[in-house]
């Protein structure tokens, strides 16, 4: 459900009946359900929070049953660890429970809970519906996965959430430390960039140029650049990426078939009976 709300209307260039056009034309809804608001005057506020509670549906979930949450998002605090977020589908967490993480059978003993608002606000619970976060000294950054469910070591769910599918990268890069000595900020940083990057993939490599480093598989070019960028912005990190290459399948002369995502280790031509790569078929 989507409700759309028209803000600003207080503005002298408000052009309100163009936007009404615009959510008409590019959302494909009407327009005269939009609901004009002014949050700097307080014009609306009361019809759009009335709008929600009569047209958005309350989260549904059972708190009796046992637990079961989604991971959306993670991020590292130097002193407490990996920081959850997920919500909860059925039952309760709070703190002192053992939780298990379902796709690695990580286990667990619960700190803290909270939500979210201006800040992190402690909780004693959150039970079916909620959304919130979860402290419980995770120093392991790899354990914890996007899409991943939580559930009571001693009482666990009965099937995980159909939330994590493994990403399939389809462009290849390694990246290496400009510096020799920057392999150890690479490897922490990766991994706590994984936390909230799930289609991120990563496996060591090695150069005889370059180095120690990691071949790494992205979603596309654009995916590329947002790591590399996030890494130098964020981790303060001066990387060397090589070219991206995509995989290829290989049919050998002896009939076996291989294949592989790095230039380094393609085999003799002559070797080589057929080679296939990846296209995009578009309409």
């Amino acid at each position: 459900e989507i409700l759309p709300v028209i803000n600003k209307i207080d503005l002298p260039s408000a052009d309100i009946d163009r936007v009404k056009m615009q959510i008409q034309d590019d959302l494909g809804l009407d327009p005269a359900d939009a609901i004009l608001v002014s949050a700097k005057k307080g014009i609306g506020i009361e019809n759009v929070l009335e709008s929600v509670v009569q047209k958005l549906p309350p989260p549904s979930g059972d708190p009796a049953k046992p637990l079961k949450a989604l991971i959306f998002d993670s991020h590292y605090d130097s002193y407490r660890g990996t920081v959850v977020h997920f919500r909860v589908f059925q039952g309760r967490i709070s703190k002192g429970d053992v939780i298990s993480f379902m796709s690695n059978n990580a286990v667990y003993k619960v700190e803290e809970v909270g939500i979210f608002q201006l800040d992190m606000i402690k909780q004693k619970q959150l039970s079916a519906g909620q959304v919130g976060y979860m402290i419980a000294a995770i120093k392991t950054v790899s354990d914890t996965r996007c899409g991943d469910t939580i559930t009571l070591k001693n009482e666990p769910c009965d099937a995980p959430m159909p939330g994590l599918k493994e990403a399939k990268p389809v462009v290849f890069s390694s990246i290496y430390p400009v510096a020799s000595d920057g392999y150890e900020d690479l490897v922490i940083a990766l991994e706590k960039l994984k936390l909230n990057d799930a289609a991120l993939i990563y496996e060591k490599d090695t150069s005889v140029a370059l180095g120690f480093g990691f071949r790494c598989g992205f979603l596309g070019l654009l995916h590329l650049e947002v790591v590399q960028e996030r890494l130098e912005r964020e981790y303060g990190l001066s990387l060397i990426l090589t070219a991206p290459s995509v995989r290829y399948q290989l049919l050998m002369s002896d009939g076996t078939e291989t294949t592989i995502d790095n230039p380094a280790l393609y085999p003799d031509p002559t070797l080589i009976e057929l080679t296939k790569e990846p296209f995009i078929r578009a309409a």
